[in-house]
């Protein structure tokens, strides 16, 4: 191999890469066992260089996973420097702020040895379905009530894995069977990833990676330098107010452009909150970034040329940096709203080209059945913890309508209803659009769902929320109107609150009426044809349209 590679050698070595991290993704969705990673994808994948900088990701896998996991190889590696690791080596952590920001997030960091040297790492990430601790609800005080805290250690050495960590893993959590299967799924991607990228080491005659890590972070920084120099220079501030949890969250974001970098500071937010809607920075960072790249350069790859060209800064214990040992299990309520802050400030330095803000937040139902928690034992015919990945609509775009039911930012795919039926006592009863949830405009928002869902075995069930949009809805963007408000409640009647563990007697049903996403611009320049087709297919009532668009 040349000291300097030429333009084709390297196209030809980064589509292999690719191909290389995309197979270790699909390696952990296919032995994955909880339906948080092998139907919604909620994982991470890639490869890093010897210095813990990440040269590729999987296309498979959220931006909240990837971002923050392409910094944490790096605290890896200052307590597990890689010429101290051996062939067989598998790492492991759940720290919220040297990994992907909560405890129920496990990172796995496995070195690849070609010809006797380290010579790589691969990392991946996934959502267990449960850690202990308090469960999956935004209610807890401390880190501490949240659940088991693996701080990094060795999950296998010399290809023996950690049977003592196992089963004090297995002793603490609700469902062992697939947490710690999960363990096993990380392990084996890394692993598979390792594999391919010695084969295609070989077989292009590598002795390291060296060079092609130089050129790929160093062309990938390169083009972000140049998209970012096309911009005005200066600084943006926006701001939103979110339905937290004791009290309505101010998220204050201020974009400043200088030369080949951004920089995002969140001076004025509010501080850390009482319960587990805190935000680690490293979160915070992922998704800030994730926005910047999404709106400025969504073709050039994501690696650490692409993120260095990011700075993120908050004041300690605000809740966009909340310290140890702040409750952070729901710290995506917080993060997945930073791009909606990023495009609030892009807006006003690059007028007519950010989508209004939609749902953002997903609205996941995570669902229980379990003694303690929503009955006594004698109650409780099956006992199940399950979630189910679901979302409301995205913002209306300044040439398009927002999609509806899309997991804008996080990217997961939403878990179908059949497969949750198929493992729970549960069914869905219903799952449909929302009419009349999309924010109107010459654009229209993202349409909401309508689910309901009920217990199957007539026992009791929970419902652990962790909802925004309800109080605070997704703004609409240049005259465009706001989305529809989100709505849990029994069909019996009676409205939950948007937060905490709230209980489904045995009989009923839980309806969720999830938000839209805003409009774009004035709804009286919406073209009518397109107001007719929403109607004929019933995303909006006649009754609206003749309100909304006269």
């Amino acid at each position: 191999m040349s000291a300097r590679i030429g333009e084709i050698e390297s196209q030809v070595l980064w589509n292999r890469l690719i191909s290389v991290v995309e197979e270790q993704a699909q390696t952990l969705i296919r032995t994955a066992f909880s339906t948080s990673a092998r139907e919604a994808g909620d994982i991470s994948a890639g490869v890093f260089d010897r210095q813990g900088r990440m040269l590729a990701q999987a296309v498979t896998g959220t931006p909240g996973h990837v971002n923050s996991m392409a910094r944490s190889v790096a605290h890896f590696l200052k307590e597990y420097p890689i010429d101290t690791l051996k062939p067989g080596d598998a790492l492991i952590t759940n720290d919220p702020w040297k990994g992907t920001g909560h405890l129920f997030d496990l990172t796995v960091v496995s070195p690849t040895f070609h010809k006797g040297r380290a010579v790589a790492l691969f990392a991946s990430t996934t959502h267990v379905v449960d850690i202990g601790g308090i469960g999956q609800s935004p209610a807890g005080k401390q880190v501490y009530h949240e659940g088991l805290q693996i701080p990094m250690m060795h999950l296998a050495r010399e290809g023996r894995m950690n049977g003592d960590l196992l089963r004090i893993v297995r002793t603490n959590v609700r469902e062992p069977v697939q947490v710690v299967g999960d363990i096993y799924g990380l392990a084996a991607c890394n692993d598979t990833g390792s594999a391919r990228l010695v084969d295609m080491m070989d077989e292009f005659g590598l002795t390291d990676l060296d060079n092609l890590s130089e050129t790929i972070i160093a062309r990938s920084r390169r083009a972000m330098a140049e998209a970012i120099r096309t911009l005005p220079p200066g600084s943006w501030t926006a701001r939103m107010t979110i339905d937290g949890f004791e009290a309505p969250v101010e998220l204050v974001a201020t974009l400043s452009i200088a030369d080949d970098r951004i920089m995002v500071d969140y001076s004025g937010t509010s501080g850390v909150s009482s319960f587990a809607i805190n935000c680690p920075l490293c979160y915070t960072e992922a998704y800030t970034a994730f926005g910047v790249k999404c709106a400025l350069a969504p073709w050039i790859p994501n690696n650490a040329g692409t993120l260095d060209a990011v700075t993120v800064t908050a004041p300690d214990n605000c809740i966009v940096n909340a310290l140890h040992p702040a409750a952070v299990y729901a710290r995506s309520i917080i993060g997945h709203m930073m791009p909606d802050l990023v495009f609030g400030c892009l807006d006003q330095a690059m007028p007519g080209t950010m989508p209004a803000e939609g749902t953002s937040s997903l609205w996941n139902l995570s669902l229980v059945a379990a003694h303690g928690l929503t009955g006594r034992a004698d109650e409780i015919r099956t006992p199940f913890n399950v979630t189910s990945f679901h979302s409301g609509g995205a913002g209306a775009r300044p040439m398009l309508d927002g999609l509806s039911a899309t997991p804008f930012p996080s990217g997961v795919r939403n878990v179908p209803v059949e497969v949750t039926e198929s493992i729970t006592p549960l069914v869905i009863w219903r799952k449909e659009l929302r009419p009349d949830s999309g924010g109107a405009g010459r654009q229209r928002g993202g349409l909401g769902q309508i689910m309901e869902v009920s217990n199957r075995d007539g026992s009791p069930m929970g419902i652990y929320q962790r909802f925004e949009r309800v109080h605070f809805p997704a703004r609409g963007r240049a005259g465009g109107r706001n989305g529809a408000l989100g709505r849990v409640r029994l069909k019996s009647g009676a409205e939950f609150p948007d937060k905490g563990l709230h209980i489904v007697p045995g009989g009923d049903r839980l309806i969720v009426e999830m938000p839209g996403g805003g409009g774009y611009g004035n709804p009286a320049e919406r073209d009518r044809k397109l107001v007719q087709r929403d109607v004929d297919y019933g995303y909006v009532t006649p009754a609206e349209a003749e309100k909304t668009y006269g």
